[in-house]
């Protein structure tokens, strides 16, 4: 997969749709026509101790900012929970498909 922008080459601005800094548990991203979506980890906290199954947080920008466009568990099979317009969207299925490829094999750029 070809390199794409990753939050460190956004600038001291970057923010993830819920307000965090986007380097924070930040596994990579991918792109579809003019979006573009961002993986994090958001649950448990990277290097800190929080109970429970890792929860993610997809991030979509499609030159508006960062908008949050679903979250998910993979305990023991992703259950997304898509934001507003996302439910039922035809790229669903990709989204998915593509995170948990980043879960697999994240972006070390």
């Amino acid at each position: 997969m070809a390199r794409t922008a990753s939050p460190a080459d956004e600038g001291p601005y970057n923010l993830r749709s819920d307000g965090e800094p986007g380097v924070d548990g930040y596994l990579g991203c991918f792109r579809r026509g003019p979006a573009v979506f961002s993986l994090y980890q958001i649950s448990p906290v990277p290097h800190r101790y929080t109970p429970g199954p890792p929860e993610y947080l997809i991030d979509v920008d499609d030159g508006a900012g960062a908008r949050e466009c679903g979250r998910f568990i993979t305990d023991p099979d992703p259950d997304p929970v898509w934001n507003r317009a996302w439910n039922g969207d035809e790229w669903c299925g990709w989204i998915i498909e593509r995170s948990l490829a980043l879960i697999a094999e994240p972006d070390d750029d």
